[in-house]
C-alpha cells in the first residue's frame, strides 16, 4: 500500500470521531460549569439551606 493511499485511508477513517465529539462536550460543560461556578455555587448553596430549614420545621409525632 502506497503513502498516498494509506493517507487516504486514514483521512475517511472516521471510527474515533464519536470519542472526539464527547470530549469536545465534556469540555464545554465543564468550562460553562467553571465559568459559572459562584453563581451554581449560591444555588446549590440556597437549595440547601431551603432542605434543612424544611428539615428542622419537620416533626415526628410518635405512638
Amino acid at each position: 500500500m502506497s503513502l498516498k493511499a494509506r493517507l487516504q485511508a486514514l483521512w475517511k477513517d472516521e471510527s474515533a470521531q464519536g470519542a472526539t465529539e464527547y470530549i469536545l462536550i465534556l469540555v464545554a460543560v465543564v468550562s460553562v460549569a467553571f465559568i459559572f461556578r459562584s453563581k451554581i455555587k449560591e444555588f446549590v448553596e440556597g437549595r440547601l439551606g431551603n432542605l434543612g430549614s424544611g428539615l428542622g420545621n419537620f416533626n415526628v409525632e410518635q405512638q
